[in-house]
Parts: structure tokens; sequence; C-alpha cells
């Protein structure tokens, strides 16, 4: 069986994800584990008299020798992927050949090797998350001061930073990092349980019950893989929904951030928007056009993530009593994609947090209009505090404002500060030039700097 582009290909072979994430969910890196959980299997069962030595050594001498046309050939034959292997295997290694999979049931195998690739692949994501992390510290800590507009249903509310506002993707990136360092650090396999999870086959091997807490103990060891106390024939597919969560938990995230990129991206903001190549190509029909492809490419992807826990969910919900196999074809792409999506995910941010472009010179243009409608709340704190009626100087600031905001509708400048600094009636509290002072919003941004930099020490540290 061969695979060229005249036939369907996954996006996810080629497209998206790292290389390293697509070897470890590949077929070859899947029956690597199986072997070397026979071999661990085989070595431990050694240690009880089982097994000989050089059988042990047979195999792990022939453990690296995947040869999956032999392997498929025969699971052409007899419709079982788990099973070819093993005659592969003893093909292979002839003197250990009749003692792989003694005592195991097919999940003893499959279900562990799943456990050590969903471990691989969270640290792959976590060491990855990290790095994006660190590059927003850098970001945040660049441009913790500079005042920028907040919007609050899109629309211009007050001012903040640039630096706070990237803080608030960082912090949620933060949390996903606490959830997937969770899911990394609980990760269990299934343990060699057998076929209903009582161990009943190897407790006939070793000669009775009691002798399975150890034998579980020294394979675990071996695997550096904790496992259930107690399973199925499966580890609770419970597990797998929990990851895929975290997983989307961190689409979530990154979909926001890349939502609000193109947002900032358009023409009427113009604050932000991605690096674009020298030679990049924005449109088969309009040469102009510089399109936020990466941003759009998070988000639709991220959406496809956001599904993913559903359908581990209906996998362990439908895990009726001791195993159904209505988890079993999913499973076969369910993890590997949502493993590379958040890797394609990360990938892609860490490009566009990277190469980000912040385009000051429009960030003051919208802070020169939206800006001073803000200010108005400085300047009716201190004329309250200079002994004004609060009421009747909200009321005139109102009137000023909608004369502005009328003028800024039909594109001329916001000449707010003007009318506020020479209004006789608020002169009277206040002289014109600590008007306009006040009407200077850039200072109204709270301690959104120091909250900012503190975010920024908090990522370093970890």
């Amino acid at each position: 069986m061969t695979y060229d582009y005249s036939t369907y290909l996954s996006p996810f072979t080629w497209r998206y994800g790292s290389p390293e994430m697509r070897a470890l969910w590949s077929e070859e890196q899947r029956r690597r584990l199986w072997r070397q959980l026979w071999v661990a299997l085989a070595d431990v069962e050694a240690g009880y008299g089982l097994v000989q030595p050089a059988q042990v050594t047979d195999l792990r001498a022939h453990a690296g020798e995947i040869d999956l046309p032999r392997a498929l050939a025969i699971e052409a034959e007899i419709h079982h992927d788990l099973m070819a292997e093993v005659r592969v295997f003893a093909e292979q290694a002839p003197l250990g050949g009749g003692i792989i999979h003694l005592g195991a049931t097919s999940m003893d195998i499959e279900d562990n090797a799943d456990a050590l690739r969903l471990r691989d692949g969270l640290e792959l994501i976590n060491q990855r998350l990290s790095g994006l992390l660190a590059l927003f510290a850098e970001k945040i800590r660049l441009y913790a001061n500079l005042p920028v507009m907040a919007y609050t249903h899109i629309q211009p509310a007050e001012p903040s930073t640039l630096g706070y506002r990237l803080a608030q993707y960082a912090q949620d990136l933060l949390l996903d990092l606490e959830a997937l360092g969770r899911a990394r650090r609980g990760l269990k396999g299934k343990g060699f349980k057998g076929a209903v999870g009582t161990g009943a086959s190897y407790a006939e091997l070793l000669g009775g019950a009691g002798h399975l807490a150890e034998f579980e103990a020294r394979l675990s060891t071996a695997l550096g893989l904790p496992f259930f106390p107690v399973a199925t024939q499966v580890y609770t597919r419970k597990q797998d929904y929990q990851i895929l969560s975290a997983l989307a938990g961190l689409g979530g995230s990154l979909y926001k951030f890349a939502f609000d990129l193109r947002i900032l991206q358009s023409p009427a903001f113009g604050e932000w928007s991605e690096p674009f190549g020298k030679k990049q190509v924005g449109s088969s029909a309009m040469p102009f056009k510089r399109n936020p492809i990466n941003a759009e490419k998070i988000d639709s992807l991220a959406r496809q993530l956001a599904q993913m826990p559903r359908v581990a969910w209906d996998n362990a919900a439908h895990s009726l009593l001791e195993r159904t196999l209505d988890d079993s074809a999913n499973r076969r792409s369910l993890l590997p994609e949502a493993f590379l999506i958040a890797d394609e995910l990360l990938l892609v941010a860490t490009r566009l947090v990277k190469g980000l472009v912040v385009n000051q010179t429009a960030i003051e243009r919208n802070f020169a209009t939206y800006g001073p409608f803000a200010a108005i709340e400085r300047v009716l704190m201190a004329l309250g505090k200079a002994g004004a009626d609060r009421q009747e100087m909200h009321e005139r600031l109102r009137e000023h404002a909608m004369s502005a905001w009328a003028a800024v509708q039909s594109g001329q400048p916001n000449n707010l500060q003007e009318l506020v600094a020479g209004d006789a009636d608020l002169q009277r509290y206040l002289p014109p030039q600590a008007l306009i002072e006040l009407m200077d919003a850039s200072g109204h941004i709270g301690d959104a700097p120091q909250r900012a930099l503190l975010m920024a020490e908090a990522i370093q540290k970890l």
C-alpha cells in the first residue's frame, strides 16, 4: 500500500503541525511503542521465571525493526492490527517471538502506548506554550506604558495600554499552561490488567493474585508511567476528555487573540497587523490585499478543536460495561488531530506574536479621535471636587460630547478639548489650563502599566 498525491491525504499529513508532532503520532511510532511495551512485559516476566533472559535480549535486539508493509499484509488476512504486529515481531525475533504478548490483552498494549503518546504530546505542547508566553512577556514589557483606546462592545470606551491588553491574553494562556500541566502530571496508563481489568490472566501466570500489585509496580517503574488503580479493558476514557478539554481551552485563548488581531488589522483600526512577506500574495484578484490569513487559520482550526471534547465525552459515556468499540475508530484520528491542531495553533501564534506589527501612528490617531471622550470622566470628578453640582456638570459635558461626536462622525477633528476648556461655566470652578490637562486621556489608565509588568514578571518566573 503506497500513498501519494493521487489519493486523499489529510492536511495533517503535511500541512498542519510540526514534523515532531507528526512523528509522535505516526503509525511507525505507535508500533515502536507497542514493541517497547512487549519488551518491558517480557523483562518483568523474566523476573518471575516466566521468560528466559535470552528471549528478552532477542526481543530487545529486534524491537526497532518496524516493517509496516509486512504487518499490513498480514492484517489484510487476519483483520487485527496488533496481532499482525505480533507476528511480524515474532518472525524477526525467532528466540523470543514465542513469548510476545504473554498474558496480555490488546488494550494492555494499545492503551499504555496511547498514554505514552499523550504524555509526549503534552510535553511538546507545554514547551511550545512556554515559549509563546515568553514572547508575550517581552511584548508586555515593551508596551506596558503605551496608551491605547480600549473597546467594549467594539466601541471606544476608556484608555488602557497595549501592554495591559497583551497581558490579558497572556493571563489566559497561563491558565491553559496550568490546566495542561495538571493533565500531564495526572496522566496514567491502563496498566497490565487483562481483558476486563481484573488481572486474572497474569494471576494465572504468576501463581496467584497476591503478586499482581508488585507485578504492575515493576512495569510502571520500567515504563516511567503511573497506572490507574482501577480499569476495565481500557483506561477510563474520561482521561481523553480531560486532556482534549485542556487542549480546547488553549485553542479558545488563541482564538480570542487571533480574532482581536483581525479586528485591529482592519483599516478602520489599523493598529496591529500580521507580518507580511515581501513576496507574499494577499489575493488572486486584488493585488493590494494584506489579509490576516494566519490569524484566520488559527480561528478556523481552533473552532474545529473546540468540538473534539464532545466526541471524547461520548467515548467516555458510551464505553459500556467493561468496554465497547464505540471509541476505537474515531480515536485513531481524534487524538492525533487534536494534538496536531494545538501544535499548529501554537506555531502560528508564536510567529504572529514574534513578528507583530504595531502601528503607533494609527494608535495615536485613534487615541486623539476617541480619547477625549474618555477624559470627560476625569473632568467631571475634578469639577465635583471643586464644589460644582455634579448633575449640572454632567449635562454640560454631555452636550459638549454630543457636539464633538457629531464632528468626528462627519470627518472633522475631535474638538471636545476646546469646547470644554472654553466653557465659561466650567471655568468658574477650574481654570482653562487645568481643564486642558484633564482632557489628556493618556493619564487615565489607572495602574494598567504596573499590572502588565507584574504579569510579565509572573511569566518570567515560570
